[in-house]
């Protein structure tokens, strides 16, 4: 491998998955005052009344934590989409590691550079995963859906040029139930100064989520 400065737009390349706050939910402020005794009920009519309304009781979480992100993915994966990187990844600290999790490969093979980062990010129901879901798929418009990948799934690939170099990165969305899989993958070719092709980058990203999602199975269940 040969040693080449990364461009600017690569070296200062934004922390893998920027982390949606979750909405919360509003709650009620309680029963009101009872009335006054003489207003209660009508003349001659006895008896009392329950102001407890029936609990709800929460639906359970399908999954209750994030996996091992670096462990999502098969070797023989991360040999074909990031070659010349450890197939063990690299783990980004997270604020909540028991929800967010992500893993970063990447490395420069003669002048091909490329770069995957595998992110999972658990909430606490599945609306809250939906709401979430429908967010980040408007934020990056231009793509399509994905199917048979989790219960939706959604891609879409850019070009960016800088001092005429090119990169291209693919993103994939998928939601599993009250989960999140996001897939990152890009890459750059330095001597050409010319990007992979859209149909790489696309398959290369789906190829990616769909063992990203299988590995939630391996993690915490509710």
């Amino acid at each position: 491998m040969r040693d080449l400065p990364l461009p600017l737009a690569l070296t200062a390349r934004l922390s893998p998955v920027a982390v949606l706050a979750a909405m919360g939910w509003a709650l009620s402020s309680g029963p009101l005052a009872a009335p006054r005794a003489a207003e209660q009920e009508p003349a001659g009519r006895t008896g009392t009344r329950s102001a407890a309304a029936p609990s709800e009781t929460a639906a359970p979480k399908t999954y209750t934590a994030a996996p091992a992100p670096c462990g999502s993915l098969a070797a023989k994966t991360v040999k074909a989409l990031v070659p010349g990187a450890g197939t063990g990844g690299k783990e980004i600290p997270s604020t909540d590691s028991e929800l967010r999790r992500t893993c970063s490969w990447n490395a420069l093979q003669g002048y091909e550079y490329r770069w995957l980062d595998v992110s999972f990010e658990v909430f606490e129901s599945d609306d809250r995963a939906r709401t979430a879901y429908e967010q980040r798929t408007r934020e990056r418009s231009g793509g399509g859906a994905v199917p048979g990948l989790g219960d939706a799934g959604y891609s879409v690939v850019n070009l960016t040029t800088e001092d005429k170099q090119e990169t291209r990165e693919g993103v994939v969305v998928a939601r599993a139930s009250n989960a999140l899989v996001v897939v990152t993958y890009n890459g750059s070719d330095f001597e050409s100064k010319k990007a992979p092709g859209t149909d790489e980058i696309n398959k290369g990203a789906i190829k990616a989520a769909k063992e990203a999602v299988a590995a939630l199975g391996d993690g915490p269940r509710g």
